[in-house]
């Protein structure tokens, strides 16, 4: 098992990961900024748009941030991810090649799974940290729950699904370090401008209790 601290402290920063899509790189600054000062450092960006290298590049130049990438499927994108800057990866699932990649790279990744044999690959190559994805329709907390023995190395990140109103059921759990979502920066938010609509629901994110 390799070392997990670095991927620890990122996530145990606050109970919610920002899941970020961003479609304008001058969203970037200013969405981060905002999320930063409400209580959420970490912040995931999502290779889903043109702009998110882009955006990675921008971000990490915030100050109090961490900057990740989020939904990185293959090598060639986790390569890309950390040459931009960013100091962990996201993916919404876990192939061989891309576990030994991070390994390789020496970067924090967070694979996702949605069984719990897909946990077991992960943990076979050293991974005791994962996302667990997309949590609300893979099970939700109850399934989380029932994990927790015979899988009792392994810490997941529940995303997809997650809410305002749902994400303490998950943080309640003893295997659960932080939720992932993207209710923090809402689309209509994010086109209008609105940082600080956007920098107050960070800080009711960064509030829930377990």
């Amino acid at each position: 098992m390799f070392d997990t601290s670095a991927l620890l402290a990122v996530l145990r920063r606050a109970p919610v990961v920002p899941v970020l899509i961003i479609d304008r790189l001058e969203d970037a600054v200013p969405l981060g900024t905002a999320l930063v000062k409400g209580g959420l450092p970490a912040l995931e960006v999502t290779l889903r748009t043109p702009a998110a290298l882009d955006a990675i590049r921008a971000m990490s130049r915030i100050k109090g941030g961490v900057v990740g990438a989020g939904t990185v499927l293959d090598r060639a994108q986790a390569k890309a991810a950390v040459e931009a800057g960013a100091k962990f990866l996201v993916s919404p699932g876990a192939t061989p090649d891309l576990l030994d990649a991070a390994i390789e790279l020496n970067v924090p990744l967070l694979p996702g799974v949605a069984t719990a044999s897909e946990a077991m690959v992960a943990r076979d190559k050293g991974y005791r940290i994962v996302k667990f994805f997309p949590a609300g329709p893979a099970g939700g907390p109850k399934y989380l729950q029932a994990l927790a023995s015979p899988l009792g190395e392994m810490v997941f990140c529940p995303t997809g699904g997650v809410s305002l109103d749902n994400a303490a059921d998950y943080l309640k759990l003893k295997n659960v370090v932080c939720v992932g979502g993207s209710w923090v920066a809402p689309t209509d938010a994010v086109k209008a401008g609105d940082w600080a609509r956007i920098e107050q629901l960070a800080r009711e994110a960064a509030a829930i209790a377990a």
